[in-house]
């Protein structure tokens, strides 16, 4: 009997994996849709509270976000586009540099070249030798097909159409859950049955939902320009141009764990090769970008998560694993959202008290 439970639960989570992996569209839109409705919902509460409907003032804080988002990218369009203009002379610089470095070490990498040589040669008389005895094999030889410029821009350009449309979906999805307000809290606490108990755990669970992500969405803001402002103390004190657009960069891309921030030291770098010419300047710059987001990341957010949650590192560190496999970038970005959710609902649960232990402190 208990073989049988455990067989059909791990048929049960294949399937439920399955599902995710294969609607993987759908449920991130409508976690971020849920995510976002979740952070704005105070703002839409206070300004119920100073008289004004919840119409008017979920518009005004789409609206406003909305707008926030156009006019940063907006003021940040000059710098970003002087950015993306040097990429062609960064890239024959660090050729460039690659090629002089290759050159001080030309010794070195001709005697490497020398042994592999007399080892490909040792190894092509001993194969020769081998197959004398043995009819020599019919070899097919295909060619790889060419790259085409044209399919790459298609391709390129049907990705950010799905992905504007994906964002354009979870915007008006946050719309419409900020407008209900606590239309579906009321519907599920109904559906949790006539038992009062079974109404006030719901209550609690989901207030406690509420509450979690709320608080790590703060965090997240937080955590954010915290890297933001830090970087670009570092990057104006060094010197480096475009500081703030590096810095904005580096604020934004800290929301995705471990990837985010490698993207951003590699980019400023690059610029800091192409300012100051040298290799070791532009090692320095990248490890101190590194070092900012791993001290950050490491030490603020995993502390105000501790206290936010209470979760363990590892479970932390294995659902981040987990999402992205399965997600990629989008499941870094939900993995801690989704584990915070999961926990709160365990420890409101009988059934899934050891899920909560697992993942508790």
């Amino acid at each position: 009997m208990v073989v049988h439970g455990v067989a059909l639960a791990i048929l049960a989570t294949v399937a439920v994996v399955f599902a995710l992996e294969w609607a993987q569209s759908l449920v991130i839109s409508l976690l971020l849709g849920i995510l976002f409705a979740y952070t704005l919902n105070p703002l839409v509460v206070w300004l119920e509270r100073i008289r004004i409907p919840r119409v008017a003032g979920t518009s005004i804080v789409m609206v406003g976000v909305v707008g926030a988002l156009v006019l940063g990218t907006y003021s940040l369009r000059g710098k970003m586009q002087t950015i993306l203009d040097q990429l062609p002379e960064a890239a024959s610089k660090i050729s460039a540099g690659l090629a002089s470095l290759g050159r001080g070490q030309a010794s070195t990498m001709h005697k490497v070249q020398t042994a592999a040589s007399q080892i490909e040669k040792v190894t092509n008389q001993a194969a020769n030798v081998s197959s004398t005895s043995r009819q020599p094999a019919t070899r097919v030889v295909i060619d790889p097909p060419g790259f085409k410029l044209s399919n790459f821009l298609w391709a390129s350009s049907m990705g950010a159409a799905g992905l504007a449309g994906q964002a354009t979906m979870v915007l008006f999805l946050t719309y419409f859950l900020l407008l209900s307000g606590d239309t579906y809290k009321r519907k599920l606490v109904r559906l949790a049955g006539p038992s009062l108990s079974n109404r006030k755990i719901t209550v609690h669970v989901l207030d406690d939902i509420n509450e979690s992500i709320q608080r790590y969405m703060f965090m997240l803001l937080a955590t954010n320009m915290l890297v933001g402002l830090l970087t670009w103390i570092a990057l104006h004190w060094i010197g480096l141009e475009n500081a703030g657009a590096f810095a904005t960069a580096a604020g934004l891309l800290h929301i995705i764990p471990y990837v985010g921030p490698a993207v951003t030291a590699a980019g400023i770098g690059v610029a800091a090769f192409m300012q100051f010419d040298t290799f070791l300047t532009a090692l320095l710059v990248a490890v101190a970008s590194l070092a900012i987001a791993t001290f950050v990341g490491y030490f603020v957010t995993t502390w105000m998560t501790g206290r936010i949650a209470r979760m363990n590192t590892a479970a932390v560190f294995v659902s981040l694993l987990f999402w992205a496999w399965l997600w990629g970038v989008w499941g870094l970005l939900l993995s801690i959202p989704i584990t915070v959710i999961v926990k709160v609902v365990a420890q409101h649960v009988e059934q899934l008290e050891p899920v909560a232990e697992l993942l508790g402190e």
